[in-house]
């Protein structure tokens, strides 16, 4: 059976839970939801696992805060022995319109710290990414408040659609492959 390890990014804590920076979190948890899962507090991080034709995705909420996120992942990744080539990781992103959806093979961190974290752990930055428009509509000097902000009225008119592509996204990327992912996804 194929294993995926799929970690969503965010920080913990009730002050955080709906903001643009916990999008990963806000993922699985539309994906834990829809299936009827549970997280399971462990190790290192909020942990459920999903059965799907055949594959296991082991979704993963890292506790140790954006910051610190390669703890977490390079700890689920050895202890689950899941290859490379099969981790996606979730994260906001400020260069993308809103509910604008990226997935990539390899990248900068983009100024990014939780990817930043990640790369510097696991000592490459090839891994997959999943980026979730933020977009960047925030004044100068203001994008630590835009970031840790909560979605506004208008962003949560989309917000369910676009969580629900978001796990369509998931289950392709283990049984489609992440090039025929990306091609159905990015963009769209």
């Amino acid at each position: 059976m194929k294993k995926f390890l799929i970690v969503g990014l965010g920080n913990i804590g009730e002050k955080y839970a709906n903001t643009r920076h916990n999008i990963g979190f806000k993922v699985l948890d539309a994906l834990v939801q829809k299936e009827d899962l549970k997280f399971e507090t462990q190790k290192l991080g909020d942990l459920s696992t999903y059965k799907f034709k055949g594959r296991t995705f082991i979704l993963l909420k890292p506790s140790t805060y954006m910051n610190l996120s390669g703890k977490a992942v390079q700890y689920w990744l050895t202890k689950e022995k899941v290859p490379l080539e099969n981790l996606l990781v979730i994260t906001d992103d400020l260069n993308l319109p809103f509910g604008n959806i990226r997935v990539k093979t390899k990248g900068s961190d983009g100024g990014h710290n939780g990817l930043k974290d990640i790369q510097s752990t696991l000592q490459t930055a090839k891994y997959n990414r999943f980026r979730f428009g933020i977009s960047d509509e925030f004044s100068t000097g203001r994008q630590i408040d835009y970031v840790l902000g909560e979605w506004t009225d208008e962003e949560n008119k989309t917000l369910t659609e676009r969580l629900e592509r978001s796990v369509e996204l998931i289950k392709s990327f283990g049984t489609a492959g992440i090039n025929n992912t990306m091609n159905t996804f990015n963009g769209k």
